[in-house]
């Protein structure tokens, strides 16, 4: 019965989830009212806003791109996305192995041969089916989806990062804005905020999904004749996913998305092989080498290029469906992207973010494009481009029939864009459902399972309003509001890095030197340095001595009317002491306990039992933003209330000079601590975080 109770409990933040809906559902019961109306008002706003707006997406994605990259190159790079003792939760081979996965998707699969194809039959500026047609349509593939789409989403994941696992703040888009509003973000603006977030998300989600099931509908067509490409066909299709994806979402099986996941990236990576593999694979080589090499040299040309003098509709159903479909599609790609980051530095996230997933895909296309391109110009397989161009889904299939074993990688492929998006349904949906719930991310199934199904019921009307052009449409619109969401979190971003930077300047590390003690303790500091405490000694030290010098310090500061509190956790073995002043960020100091492997400069006669762990432990300091990576432990009693005041004048510096404030609330992304949040509630009128 309690279980019961608890898997109809909500999370629900009724502010963002209802207009979000009602907006949702508005659209959805128009559309299915008058199709046909719903089509032409899809069009004539497509055009509208490509017409007025499509310069400034060309530079508001070219801002992202400088400043991403330009954070990283700064001083700022070396910041942690978490406390600064915070180790990467993943190692370097399984966090490229994760950027790799989402280096691929839906996207890869269905544009992969369609683009190079239609670019080669219908440049946007030359003659076509010429060797520079060739040229241009995969240095266009490349400006598609490389560095300026991995911007837009590193951008998103790299504040979703920053806000929640350095400050403590929500995982959700609003958190940018506390360094603009403060805790306003909590009320109607981060509403605003979320809701548009949410939109994006949505009708992000619903294009891909729309673009997968025409792509499984060509698959198989192409497989089983009999089965006609229609829209009804198409709706059928996005019901079964939809359904298998709920199911994913009610089963609660991570265990099995992850592996599905897995899966994927395996599948994809086999089937690029065996296409490299059977196809020209040197001409792939030496294409994918000049074609990089193109793209980096005309990049900022690219960037900035309108055609502002011919006026034609390629920017629009190219360029900028291509960056809408990224912006709508960034909280969620972001958000996988940030709670796989967490430890690594700003410097090390954008490199790992550009880098890997950029090259993964100019590969792709140079397997996949050049491969079409080449049995078009060297192989005489003209009837390529009359198929793609007729319908953009059967490109992949059509290549696939000038290739041994078709039939058997053409099942494959299939499947793979099937389980492609059964997964980011799923995860999709739990995006979602966490930015309705105020950045909660352990929330019910049924609330994921709403999500999931309005999902496919968005996606089916959008189809049946006019296809392809009523999802570049929707695509193109909920990306425009939460473009400006991004620029305005960009700044954010740069006024909390402003505001970091003055705490670097103010919080000098003090490392335990002679200057942090008496010239009578210089004996206890040597034995400290040279010999190699075990748990029980430094336990006690903490215990005892540390927490004596934070008492003397406790009632000193009251006397003087600051509310000091000093308390020993004995679960983390800590001593922890807090200065409350109002309106401003309280002052922490710990002294915790940490394990070490032994030195590797340590003699053998001076280590421990050889039966014993081959590890020593030390006293170290730790403050609000994290461990100081220095040891006190044989410092005296004085010689401790000397480091707290030195820390303590710093942090007064810090508050005169700051411009401004941050929560820097990390305790609940710091694995030291071993603390139990979900049974805390959250403050009145926050949500909890995640």
């Amino acid at each position: 019965m309690i279980a019961e109770k608890k898997s109809f409990q909500s999370t629900i933040l009724a502010p963002v989830f209802v207009p979000a809906v009602v907006v949702t559902l508005l659209l959805v019961v128009g559309t299915i009212a008058n199709p046909e109306l719903a089509g032409e008002l899809f069009a004539s706003t497509l055009a509208w806003i490509t017409n007025t707006f499509g310069w400034f997406y060309m530079l508001a994605v070219a801002i992202f791109l400088v400043f991403i990259v330009s954070v990283a190159a700064s001083r700022w790079g070396n910041i942690k996305l978490g406390p600064d003792h915070a180790e990467a939760q993943y190692s370097f081979p399984a966090w490229f192995a994760m950027l790799f996965s989402a280096g691929y998707g839906i996207a890869l699969l269905f544009f992969g041969v369609a683009e190079p194809v239609l670019h080669f039959s219908s440049p946007p500026a030359g003659a076509a089916e010429t060797v520079d047609a060739a040229k241009q349509a995969m240095q266009i593939a490349f400006f598609h989806w490389g560095f300026h789409i991995w911007a837009i989403y590193g951008l998103v994941g790299l504040v979703l990062a920053y806000f929640a696992f350095r400050h403590g703040l929500p995982l959700s888009i609003r958190s940018a804005l506390y360094p603009l509003i403060g805790e306003r973000i909590y009320g109607p603006l981060g509403h605003i905020v979320d809701v548009f977030a949410i939109l994006g998300t949505l009708f992000g989600i619903a294009t891909t999904l729309g673009l997968s099931v025409a792509q499984i509908n060509a698959g198989i067509n192409y497989l089983w004749e009999g089965i006609p490409i229609s829209t009804t066909v198409q709706i059928i299709a996005i019901a079964i996913i939809t359904a298998a994806a709920t199911v994913s979402v009610v089963a609660g099986l991570d265990k099995g998305v992850k592996n599905l996941s897995i899966l994927n990236m395996v599948l994809a990576v086999l089937l690029m092989t065996f296409v490299f593999i059977v196809g020209p694979s040197i001409l792939i080589l030496e294409t994918f080498l000049q074609n990089t090499g193109s793209y980096l040299s005309g990049i900022v040309e690219r960037t900035f290029n309108l055609q502002a003098y011919t006026r034609s509709d390629w920017i629009g159903n190219w360029t900028l469906f291509i960056f809408g479909w990224t912006i709508a599609w960034a909280p969620f790609v972001g958000l996988f992207i940030a709670k796989i980051s967490r430890g690594r530095t700003i410097r090390e996230f954008v490199v790992g973010v550009m880098l890997v997933p950029s090259l993964f895909t100019f590969l792709w296309f140079s397997i996949f494009g050049d491969t079409a391109l080449n049995l078009i110009m060297n192989e005489g397989v003209t009837t390529l481009i009359a198929d793609v161009q007729n319908d953009h889904a059967v490109a992949l299939f059509k290549l696939f029939d000038q290739l041994p074993w078709s039939f058997f990688i053409s099942l494959v492929t299939v499947f793979l864009i099937i389980t492609f998006f059964v997964t980011s349904s799923d995860s999709g949906s739990l995006v979602i459902d966490s930015l309705a719930s105020g950045g909660v991310l352990q929330t019910p199934a049924w609330q994921r399972v709403f999500w999931a199904v309005l999902e496919g019921v968005v996606a089916s009307a959008l189809l049946l309003a006019g296809g392809l052009n009523a999802l570049q449409t929707m695509t193109i619109a909920s990306a425009l509001p939460f473009a400006i969401i991004m620029l305005i979190a960009m700044v954010g971003m740069w006024r909390a890095l402003v505001i970091e930077g003055h705490r670097e300047t103010s919080l000098v590390a003090h490392m335990a030197s002679n200057r942090h003690m008496t010239g009578s303790q210089w004996r206890h500091r040597l034995a400290g340095i040279m010999e190699f405490p075990d748990q029980e000694q430094v336990a006690g030290y903490i215990r005892d001595k540390v927490m004596a010098a934070m008492r003397e310090v406790e009632s000193e500061m009251r006397e003087r009317g600051w509310e000091a509190v000093a308390t020993y956790d004995d679960t983390n073995i800590r001593s922890h002491l807090q200065v409350h002043r109002e309106g401003h960020v309280d002052f922490v100091y710990d002294i915790r306990l940490t394990e070490h492997p032994m030195p590797g400069f340590v003699y053998a006669e001076l280590k421990r039992d050889p039966d014993q762990p081959d590890v020593f432990y030390r006293a170290e300091v730790f403050l609000r933003r994290g461990g100081r990576s220095y040891d006190v432990f044989g410092y005296d009693k004085d010689d401790i209330i000397k480091d707290i005041l030195d820390q303590f004048e710093n942090y007064l510096h810090f508050l005169h000079i700051s411009p401004g404030k941050l929560p820097w609330d990390m305790a609940e992304h710091d694995e030291m601590l071993d603390t139990d949040n979900g049974d805390t509630p959250p403050p009145e009128g926050k949500p909890t975080t995640s």
